[in-house]
């Protein structure tokens, strides 16, 4: 990755309207559940390699509808094939957007770190001089405390 410096902001007004819109999105599909782990394991997965075998299979039973049981619900069958493409197409513009704000955070998130650390050492510099600092320092070093405790402990088990 290039050295970015991401100037971005989001105004309240800007927070609000993006949640404002994905509660639109929330609303517009309120058919949306959540599954347990044990009901995912349990369902028939319609990945890439079975959309050929379902669509042929909508298919199929528009061209044949009376070779199917009176008790098969074709057009709840359609129904389901239809919005299960349309929102394996909504889950490709979903999981795209997801991957950039994932990808900003992480950058942007290092960029924060890289500017506390420069901060801490400073910190800690002025302490050794400046009163009212050294508590400060306190402060800001306990995000290192975890990591030193498990560098000795590594040091000394070995």
């Amino acid at each position: 990755m290039a050295d970015r410096n991401i100037t971005g902001t989001l105004s309240p007004e800007d927070i609000q309207e993006i949640k404002a819109a994905l509660q639109i999105i929330e609303q517009k599909m309120p058919f949306l559940i959540a599954l347990t782990a044990q009901e995912r394991r349990k369902l028939f997965k319609m990945g890439d390699k079975s959309l050929a075998f379902v669509t042929n299979s909508v298919n199929a039973a528009q061209s044949n509808r009376e070779i199917l049981p009176a008790s098969f619900d074709i057009e709840q069958f359609i129904q389901d094939y239809q919005l299960a493409t349309t929102l394996s197409e909504l889950l490709i513009s979903i999981r795209q957007l997801t991957e950039q704000v994932d990808d900003t955070l992480l950058a942007v998130g290092s960029e924060a770190m890289l500017g506390s650390l420069t901060v801490y050492d400073y910190v800690k510099r002025a302490a050794k001089k400046t009163p009212g600092l050294k508590t400060v320092a306190e402060l800001l070093s306990d995000r290192f405390k975890a990591i030193s405790k498990g560098r000795a402990a590594k040091t000394s088990g070995s």
